[in-house]
């Protein structure tokens, strides 16, 4: 091999190596670092060298360099399995792709530059359109996909199947049209290479197509879960109000019989009855205890909710420091729908989690801002993809020109919601989750 194809094939893995393992990152949302692309890069010479050292068939190296990808996705870059595989297979695709597109142009154009110097700029030339269009692929791919773990991907295994077939189509090509540069072209010859041009072209649409096609099929699932959650969010609510609007009535009533009460005990008191007095007053602790809830905000719909739900969670201590203005400029039904998704995602967190499970919640107001900070244990595993919950918070916090942050430190899980509660309802906009 001579010194120009050497430093050819050199410039053509280390454009690779950065190619791919910027859009494997870009695609999963990981960070990448310098090591991946060092170590990346030292492996793929090593696959080049070894396969072309011992005659292995091409195939097998395309394989190998597939599997390098997956394995740096996987265990550098901590993606999950079928994620590691669909962003292997794509970022191979669209690089064998480009070289297959550059190759027929150089098929049609090369033969008559051949023992001319000129060719040896060609190439070069050639090779760096390779990379131009690699990178415009990704670019486009990244437009339709992403593979982020706050991105909801359902039935993500179904990209692995048509994501195969074009792979397996573009190795084909390659390997049966464009191994070997011909010397002289014959007119027929060259109506194929341009139809070869024009199905790797069409091969690429008919990928970004399979993508658009599935970016909508993910909207639509979440579209439908976040209505689904919706519907239970409205019933709970009202089957909280309902509950609200009993517990205040019987306030009602036990605080218009307070004085008859009294007057009972006194009298009991009054003629030295001190058993009975005892136990008509533990009557009266546990009516007004049976009317009052454990934690006290501010707001009754809440204040059930609460009650309900960390009632349930037995093994779970829960500290609430919480007293939410009243009035707020906050429809009770985003209220219900920030607390009740919150302490669903603590409680499954905290079950999960071996040792102490903690809830807290805190609220803080600053001026015309009040944030709530929903804290808990979890895990020590890698947060699963945000679900329709926290998106259904995301968009009530929008929803009132607020923000929402999330955080994930060791064994402790944290979600921040800031909201604007100065807003008149009428300011507000319409419901957007």
């Amino acid at each position: 091999m001579d010194y120009f194809s050497l430093c050819l094939d050199g410039l053509c893995l280390f454009g690779q190596s950065i190619i791919h393992i910027v859009f494997v990152s870009c695609l999963t949302g990981k960070k990448q670092k310098i090591w991946h692309f060092a170590s990346y890069f030292f492996l793929l010479c090593t696959i080049q060298w070894f396969f072309t050292t011992f005659g292995f068939p091409d195939e097998l190296a395309i394989g190998a360099e597939l599997f390098l990808l997956y394995s740096v996705s996987r265990l550098a870059l901590r993606n999950r399995q079928s994620v590691s595989w669909i962003a292997a297979i794509l970022a191979v695709y669209i690089s064998q792709l480009s070289f297959g597109i550059i190759n027929s142009v150089e098929i049609i154009l090369f033969p008559r530059m051949v023992g001319k110097t000129l060719l040896y700029l060609l190439v070069l030339l050639a090779t760096l359109t390779v990379f131009a269009i690699c990178a415009c692929c990704c670019g486009a791919v990244l437009k339709f996909l992403s593979l982020t773990e706050d991105h909801q991907t359902p039935y993500v295994g179904l990209l692995l199947f048509p994501g195969l077939f074009f792979f397996a189509a573009e190795l084909y090509i390659l390997q049966t049209s464009y191994s070997v540069l011909p010397v002289s072209l014959s007119l027929g010859d060259t109506g194929k290479h341009c139809a070869l041009l024009l199905m790797q072209i069409l091969g690429l649409v008919a990928l970004l197509c399979t993508l658009y096609a599935y970016q909508h099929i993910c909207h639509s699932f979440q579209t439908q879960a976040e209505l689904q959650s919706l519907a239970q969010a409205a019933q709970a609510q009202k089957i909280y109000i309902a509950e609200a609007q009993i517990r205040y009535e019987q306030t009602k009533a036990f605080r218009h019989d307070i004085a008859n009460h009294l007057s009972v005990l006194n009298g009991l008191l009054n003629n030295g009855e001190l058993d009975e007095s005892k136990a008509y007053l533990n009557k009266l602790k546990t009516v007004s205890s049976s009317l009052s809830f454990p934690y006290q905000t501010g707001n009754p719909v809440v204040d059930i909710l609460l009650s309900e739900k960390l009632g349930l969670a037995k093994e779970i201590t829960a500290e609430v420091s919480l007293l939410l203005p009243r009035p707020c400029g906050m429809d009770d039904f985003d209220l219900c729908v920030i607390f009740a998704n919150a302490l669903d995602n603590a409680i499954n967190a905290c079950q999960s989690a071996k040792g102490t499970k903690l809830i807290r919640i805190q609220g803080k107001q600053q001026g015309d801002f009040y944030m709530l900070a929903f804290e808990n244990t979890c895990s020590d595993e890698p947060l699963p993809p945000a679900g329709t919950g926290l998106s259904n918070i995301k968009s009530v916090a929008e929803k009132y020109h607020g923000v929402t942050l999330t955080e994930k430190v060791g064994q402790r899980f944290s979600l921040n919601v800031l909201l604007d509660i100065s807003l008149h309802p009428e300011n507000i906009s319409g419901q957007t989750y």
